[in-house]
């Protein structure tokens, strides 16, 4: 039986408070360290717009395509899909076949690959991947 002095123990947390304060100094430093050292002169040839060396033509609130938007969201889609099928795919393989709980573990990846493909569906219904 664990006494609650075990739960008091903060020792176990201390690399985990150590890294997260390394980082928020870290943070801070960089930040700090930019409005010292760094320049601070305004002017209008530092304020105009960048384009890569060139003179920007035109403005920047011009309207683009909704499929641009669509097609982006697909490919978030398809992004997060691979992202959760690589240890999925590695757990699963690790599951005894007999079991109740391999078969969770398939219907979940199936309900996660067929919301994919509605996404899918979606998209090509709305004419995301006709380019002219």
């Amino acid at each position: 039986m664990t006494t609650l002095a075990a739960y008091a123990d903060p020792s176990p947390y201390l690399p985990i408070f150590m890294m997260v304060l390394a980082a928020i100094g870290f943070a801070v430093l960089n930040i700090v360290g930019s409005f010292v050292l760094g320049p601070s002169r305004a002017g209008a040839n530092k304020g105009a717009t960048y384009e890569s060396g060139m003179t920007p033509v035109g403005t920047a609130r011009k309207r683009f395509n909704v499929r641009f938007y669509l097609i982006a969201m697909v490919f978030l889609v398809f992004d997060v899909e691979v992202i959760f099928l690589y240890p999925w795919a590695a757990t699963f393989t690790n599951l005894d076949p007999q079991t109740d709980q391999s078969s969770i573990w398939l219907l979940r990846i199936l309900f996660f690959l067929f919301t994919t493909v509605v996404a899918y569906l979606y998209g090509y219904r709305k004419g995301v991947f006709k380019f002219d």
